[in-house]
């Protein structure tokens, strides 16, 4: 049988200690197995990456920001110096199309948040300090000094992978340890990655085991690993189920647990915007739907519609779209069995299935896009139900009675990522969608008007999160610096501590130019000077 490959734990590449078991990946357009075999990590090998990540993290804790960031700035250059062969992995791990999905859009996404955390790093802009002179109080964001796991998802093998993705470079950015649980799904990628990542890591001067990888784990071991009381917080992006099982072992032992976890993102889509744009509104839902197989977080998975003319003749214009469309690659076999398990739940809390019925053809992890409706009346008779997340090319149609049952329809729903209303440009909808936009703002992070959701822009102002179940907490976001990396920073408060014994950018003077907040003030200056 073929051997393992190495796992990158405690500063270097080594042979699998005690591996649980071993797994390949599969082209997910043919099914069929590809590339060399990966370890399924056991209980011993993760006490190691452990204990290393443990000893790490005073020494990068206490590391020059400059350094860190040299580090993320020189990882960031050698993800695109190999970029043919990360791509060429990505590509037969996925079956996403190599242009312009992974080598013109997630790539360089990936490049470019490290340099954003690289840039967050030397700059301090995630440290808030603050200074009181009156109290002898002083404080800032720091780094937590325990390391932070890092679960990767299935649909992003660069920009969420756990070993190069937002939050790996969020916590990095904070000077944590990180442990990356990649995704079994795209072994290859991640390992590419974590040879990048480790050559940058040496090269930089940081310690060798803040940087750790290992392929798989058996769910009993992964619970383990994040209720252990040495690990400083926990980042996962998956399933609703998956992650709250971990996050129940995290919070047993007090480990703060950041997830990403589900949304079907509604879309309302108002009469005048239908009447005035419908054909048009009907293909650029049915592109977002189907965008990458509908394997996005911010998939618009259900779209409130009126019972009107216009309402109908988008459904119509919909259903055509989703019946001609071709059957799409998942990722998994297993991603295919929830999908469908998914639509079948819709169906029997009472949706309809209106296009898509056809069974799909052809090899692999095939699936075909499908559309589903409901009345507005059997939605909000069984809410819970009908906005099931079914993570794939599906979506659900409501079809509302008028703008009174819209703006229930809008109460209804659980937390998710987004929501987003489509106006008339006429202004003839400003109204209806000023009445909306309140109801629709305490149950989502991000609020949109007239564009469809599946964009996340890497921006200071982007909320990548929610309230639950979108994310495990409302206040943060996975994706934007410096905001995503407060995530796995902690409070520092110094009461009349000494300035030599302050930390630099809590110090009288501020050689660095760290804007802080002194006495109610932001100010750059030393303490003392004006400006």
């Amino acid at each position: 049988m073929d051997a393992l490959q190495q796992v990158l734990v405690a500063g270097g590449w080594h042979d699998a200690v005690a591996p649980a078991g071993r797994f390949r990946a599969r082209d997910p357009a043919t099914g069929e197995e590809i590339g060399p075999w990966f370890p399924v990590s056991g209980a011993e090998e993760v006490e190691a990456a452990v204990m290393a990540a443990e000893a790490a993290a005073p020494e990068l804790a206490a590391a020059d920001p400059v350094r860190v960031a040299a580090f993320l700035d020189a990882y960031a250059d050698g993800i695109e110096a190999a970029a043919d062969e990360l791509v060429a992995l990505a590509h037969a791990e996925t079956a996403l199309a190599a242009s312009p999905r992974l080598r013109d859009v997630e790539l360089p996404r990936t490049s470019g948040q490290l340099r954003q955390a690289a840039r967050a790093a030397r700059e301090a802009s995630w440290t808030h300090p603050v200074i009181d002179t009156a109290a002898g109080l002083r404080s800032a964001y720091g780094p937590l000094g325990r390391p932070v796991v890092v679960f990767g998802p299935n649909n992003f093998p660069f920009a969420f992978n756990a070993v190069a993705g937002s939050d790996f470079a969020s916590a990095i950015a904070a000077r944590n340890p990180v442990l990356a649980k990649a995704h079994p799904l795209h072994p290859a990628t991640s390992r590419a990655l974590a040879r990048i990542a480790h050559a940058a890591l040496r090269g930089a001067g940081l310690p060798a085991a803040a940087v750790q990888m290992l392929y798989h784990l058996e769910p009993a071991t992964g619970l383990a690993l994040v209720g252990r009381r040495a690990i400083g917080a926990v980042a996962f992006t998956g399933s609703r189920a998956g992650g709250l099982r971990l996050k129940a072992a995290a919070d047993a032992a007090g480990v703060p647990f950041y997830a990403e976890l589900s949304s079907v993102n509604p879309v309302f889509l108002l009469d005048g915007a239908l009447a005035e744009r419908g054909e048009a509104l009907a293909q650029e839902f049915f592109a977002s739907c189907t965008m990458g197989s509908g394997q996005f977080c911010t998939n618009p998975g259900l779209v409130v519609v009126p019972r009107s003319a216009a309402g109908d003749a988008f459904a119509a214009a919909a259903a055509a779209r989703f019946d001609a469309a071709p059957a799409q690659v998942l990722f998994s076999e297993d991603g295919r069995r929830q999908l469908h398990a998914a639509v079948d739940a819709l169906l029997q809390a009472g949706a309809q299935r209106v296009a898509g019925a056809a069974a799909p053809e052809g090899d692999g992890f095939r699936v075909a896009p499908a559309l589903l409706s409901a009345d507005g009346e059997a939605f909000l008779a069984d809410a819970a139900r009908l906005q099931g997340e079914a993570f794939g090319p599906v979506s659900l149609l409501v079809r509302s009675a008028d703008a009174a049952q819209a703006r229930a329809i809008a109460q209804a729903f659980e937390g998710n990522l987004t929501a987003t209303v489509y106006r008339a440009a006429d202004g003839g909808d400003d109204a209806e969608a000023a009445a909306l936009l309140p109801l629709l703002r305490p149950r989502v992070g991000r609020l949109i008007v007239d564009r469809m959701p599946t964009g996340v822009a890497v921006s200071p102002a982007m909320n990548h999160g929610g309230p639950f179940p979108a994310a495990s907490h409302p206040g943060f976001t996975a994706v934007g610096m410096p905001g995503a990396i407060r995530r796995f920073a902690a409070l520092h408060s110094y009461d009349h501590v000494p300035d030599a014994l302050l930390p630099p950018l809590l110090r009288d003077r501020n050689p660095g130019g760290v804007w802080r907040q002194v006495d109610g003030r932001w100010t750059v200056a030393d303490l003392g000077e004006g400006g």
